[in-house]
């Protein structure tokens, strides 16, 4: 199916506009308040059983939608098929919605150019945000200058698409800063080709805790991670430095099985590793490519841009993980919570960090080798677990947590399982975990009460705010 060309009704849906003012047309405006609409009648699936309701809102959401894709031809193929996709829905009966056509149609990684817009329409949830299948709608533009192109010829990820908010329904008010076609509505799973995360709200969310943490710890910020407080734009370009490293991460190394355990049910400390594992593998090849550019007198200005960009993915790697990702969520089963633990007390025990006189402040010249060494020791459980059934890898990998971050005193797991628990199911072992298996330590509780409101006022936010 081809989209129609637009009527004289379509053609004023976007008059005078162009793709940089698309979020200010009346067509988005249509769109957005069309889709915001039909959430209010979706199931949790995103089937709707008030069908005369719904269709005069998707008539409207289609037109939109057909008004607007000239303004992305790029985009033709998918917004075609959503279309189809979205008048299929509508006119099977508005059951549990199937957007595998056009899901398979978008292909963003296609176009990874600095400031490319694309219209994003899908019954989604969203991660860290809503967890229903609702009909959510984006204005999303790339972030791709030429240092990260260069970069990735060596650091290859294809599937990697970094991208700007620019306009979104509810579901993305939230938490929520990626971007995943798993989270669409469709009836079968294809192979995916690409994954999104919005460096702009990672950076906004960056700068504005950061800077409370350092201001309630006292820290005196070294220059350049200072200069990232005051630039967005910096901030948001070290993040995607920092995630297409990360990102291709998970699949590379001396690994489990399956190390992203995705589709497993594993204790959540497991996921802590996984995911600090591959942090700590951006920090250090941050530190080795800081250490190669440096050593050079000959370098271009995508090079320079590398070279300061690896010196500030070091500090966001350590800032965010001890000051967001430590702080931020509930203390059921959090991975990334954990995870920020696990390096703020291992740098501490290392004496590379100090908490003296109420005041926070680092060993700058030594943190490398600390932070290395944490990735080290994660690196050598991972090269042994292929030797290991898998609870042993469990345990193993309890043991050098609980190593570094104290157990909650009524843990089973700290005390020892029972020989029935060892002698049985998978299953036993994640049952006997505590939702908060490793409770904050004091200085994260207090950190935790004085940067509750900074934490809260970052849902939602965008690289503008």
């Amino acid at each position: 199916m081809t989209i129609a060309t637009p009527t004289r009704a379509a053609d004023d849906l976007i008059a005078d506009h162009g793709i940089d003012t698309v979020e200010q047309t009346p067509a988005w405006t249509q769109l957005k308040s069309a889709a915001t609409a039909l959430q209010s009648l979706q199931a949790r699936d995103g089937s709707v059983e008030d069908t005369a309701a719904a269709t005069p809102l998707l008539d409207d959401l289609i037109a939109a939608i057909e008004a607007l894709a000239p303004l992305f031809p790029h985009d033709r193929a998918y917004l075609a098929a959503s279309v189809a996709d979205f008048r299929r829905w509508r006119d099977d009966g508005l059951g549990v919605p199937d957007f595998l056509d056009s899901l398979v149609a978008f292909q963003p990684q296609e176009h990874r150019v600095d400031g490319i817009r694309h219209l994003v329409v899908f019954p989604m949830y969203t991660q860290n945000g809503s967890s229903d299948r609702h009909i959510e709608a984006l204005i999303v533009e790339a972030i791709w200058p030429e240092f990260i192109a260069r970069l990735e010829t060596e650091y290859t990820n294809r599937l990697f698409v970094s991208l700007r908010l620019i306009d979104f329904t509810s579901g993305y008010d939230t938490n929520s800063a990626v971007l995943f076609p798993e989270t669409v509505a469709m009836r079968e799973i294809p192979t995916f080709t690409w994954g999104a995360i919005f460096q702009d709200r990672e950076a906004a969310r960056y700068r504005r805790v950061t800077r409370a943490a350092a201001d309630i710890t006292k820290l005196e910020l070294p220059a350049a991670a200072a200069r990232m407080l005051d630039d967005q734009a910096l901030t948001e370009q070290t993040f995607v430095m920092w995630d297409l490293i990360h990102d291709r991460t998970h699949m590379r190394g001396d690994l489990p099985f399956d190390p992203f355990m995705i589709k497993q049910r594993m204790p959540f400390f497991l996921y802590s590793l996984e995911e600090l594992r591959c942090d700590l593998t951006a920090f250090r090849e941050c530190v080795s490519l800081q250490a190669r550019l440096s050593a050079r007198d000959d370098l271009d200005a995508a090079e320079k841009a590398m070279l300061e960009h690896a010196e500030l993915v070091q500090y966001a790697v350590i800032f965010d993980r001890i000051f967001r990702f430590a702080i931020t969520g509930s203390r059921v089963r959090n991975y990334d919570g954990l995870g920020g633990q696990l390096l703020f007390a291992w740098l501490h025990q290392h004496r590379v960090l100090h908490w003296t006189d109420t005041s926070l402040a680092f060993d700058w010249d030594e943190v490398p080798a600390a932070v290395i060494a944490l990735a080290d020791a994660i690196d050598e459980l991972y090269w042994r677990s292929i030797d290991r059934p898998k609870v042993a890898h469990w345990l193993a990998a309890y043991d050098l947590v609980r190593a570094v971050v104290t157990p909650h005193p009524a843990s089973a797991w700290a005390r020892g399982l029972s020989d029935e628990v060892l002698a049985g199911l998978p299953k036993g072992y994640t049952d006997a975990v505590l939702d908060d298996e490793f409770p904050l330590s004091m200085f994260f509780e207090a950190l935790e009460k004085k940067m509750r409101p900074v934490i809260a006022s970052t849902a939602g936010i965008r690289g503008t705010d």
